[in-house]
């Protein structure tokens, strides 16, 4: 290939990275338009970006950098000689073994050439296929490089694979970038779990989304769709909206909304130093009542069993209303993920089948409930005595006649809650019963904290969280009417 001046290989089906060419010779380049992926090596970095269009998988060189949710591959071995190395090894060969070699790589473009014009051949014999439409609700680009004209081929796919490599958006959605802008965004990990990895991901125009990179996905392509399908259509103000998912053989990516304001877990067991605002009774009540609604639509206007509820996956609104994130993505898994993954959430059934259902997610509901009234989180460390989860410890407390000590000792500081902490505390342990069908439905319990709200509403004594020193409608009760907290059984 020393006397190679071009090679066209573009509108093919070649897929793997491209390996390093070092041929001082090679003028023109082009492979555009075929499936390759990873990094341009640094030897072809030098041709335009052109030459590389349609390969949705390639960074670096002329393109975009290389992005944290397409890790490049490993850099093929094979590195070039140098000039003087190269120069010292061709004063050591004998005439003949430089004249095999001239032949052998004259015989080595010929074949090359050949092989070329079969293609092309081939190619001009085989009749284009018409292109699937790109309906509202699943609108999808595949962008070509910057720089070259974006033709209909390059927008919806050339190759046999048209469908591929698209990001796909949800009906009724309020972004409009594509998958090119979202390769160049900035990325921050915002979280690692058992089915994936979250990023923070600030595009060039300032949108801030959430992109969820998922690992060992079980299904098919047309299985991870349909479920796609019926999460992006869910639509509730207590649940983030999916806005649009990615799935390639390598990669499964989901889209989402950015909530600026966290996790419930970050809120509730972050620094508990003298500078932190803790978590008042009226917001723990609203988070808590939002929480069963937007689980409650899940349930009942979805049919979807959201399956992995625990504190990091509620985030919360600037009013402090809560959103449920993550849900339905356990059909994509199968049984390849332990239980244990978030073992002091997980119903006893699940531990044992691994199937999750409606009531399940109820215990998992009431198991946060208790996480709010004890700011413990479920975990063995938290609670110091091993093999006890959160609801047996507080079953434990209750049944020696210290509810008291149950409770969160930043609640104990307000007037006049003490009652209303051990009816939540009630409805928390109904949920959690071992006996799947004693549990209630999700909208029971909503029903059961939303008359919780209007008893208190309608006695108007219960003083406001933000303020210990205040009542419920924000002023400062009699002297005579206030309740100390007591250390004792309510």
């Amino acid at each position: 290939m020393t006397r190679l001046t071009g090679l066209f290989l573009q509108n093919n089906k070649f897929s793997g990275s491209l390996p390093s060419i070092d041929s001082g010779s090679l003028d023109e380049f082009n492979v555009a338009n075929n499936s390759l992926n990873g990094s341009i090596p640094d030897t072809l970095s030098k041709y335009p970006a052109s030459s590389f269009a349609g390969n949705l998988g390639l960074c670096g060189g002329p393109l975009r950098p290389c992005n944290p949710f397409f890790p490049s591959p490993v850099p093929s071995p094979s590195e070039p000689i140098s000039p003087a190395t190269s120069g010292k090894k061709s004063r050591n060969l004998s005439t003949g073994a430089i004249i095999a070699i001239a032949v052998g790589s004259a015989i080595v473009a010929l074949l090359l050439l050949l092989f070329l014009i079969l293609c092309l051949r081939k190619r001009h014999r085989q009749p284009s296929k018409q292109q699937k439409p790109v309906t509202e609700d699943t609108r999808a680009v595949q962008p070509a490089e910057a720089g070259t004209s974006s033709s209909k081929d390059d927008i919806t796919g050339a190759s046999t694979e048209g469908e591929r490599n698209k990001l796909v958006f949800f009906e009724g959605g309020v972004y409009s970038f594509d998958l090119e802008d979202l390769l160049r965004a900035s990325a921050e990990v915002l979280g690692k779990g058992s089915v994936g990895t979250s990023y923070k991901a600030v595009l060039e125009e300032g949108t801030t989304v959430v992109v969820k990179r998922l690992k060992d996905v079980a299904v098919s392509k047309k299985e991870f769709e349909m479920q796609m399908e019926m999460l992006g259509k869910i639509r509730h103000e207590n649940v983030v909206a999916l806005r649009a998912f990615y799935y390639s053989k390598d990669e499964k990516l989901l889209v989402s909304d950015f909530m600026r304001d966290g996790s419930l877990s970050a809120l509730l067991h972050g620094s508990r130093g003298s500078g932190r605002t803790p978590l008042g009774w009226d917001s723990r009540m609203r988070i808590a009542l939002s929480t069963a609604r937007g689980l409650a639509h899940l349930h009942v206007s979805g049919k979807v069993v959201h399956g992995n509820i625990k504190a990091s996956n509620i985030l919360l609104r600037p009013d402090q209303e809560a959103c449920i994130s993550d849900f339905g993505l356990n059909p994509l898994f199968g049984n390849t993920t332990p239980p244990s993954r978030v073992a002091g959430y997980r119903a006893p059934e699940v531990l044992e089948t691994r199937k999750v259902s409606f009531k399940s997610d109820v215990y998992s509901f009431g198991v946060l409930l208790l996480e709010l009234l004890t700011g413990k989180a479920p975990n063995q460390a938290s609670l110091g005595e091993e093999g006890i989860d959160l609801p047996r410890w507080v079953q434990s407390v209750v049944r020696e006649e210290w509810t008291a000590e149950v409770f969160d000792v930043e609640l104990m500081r307000y007037h006049s809650i003490e009652e209303e902490m051990v009816q939540l505390l009630q409805i928390a342990m109904t949920c959690v019963s071992t006996v799947p069908d004693q549990r209630p439905s999700m909208p029971e319990v909503v029903r059961m904290i939303e008359e919780m709200n209007r008893v208190e509403t309608d006695d108007g004594l219960r003083q406001s969280s933000d303020d210990p020193s205040k009542g419920s409608d924000g002023q400062t009760p009699p002297t005579e009417s206030r309740t100390t907290p007591r250390s004792g059984t309510p």
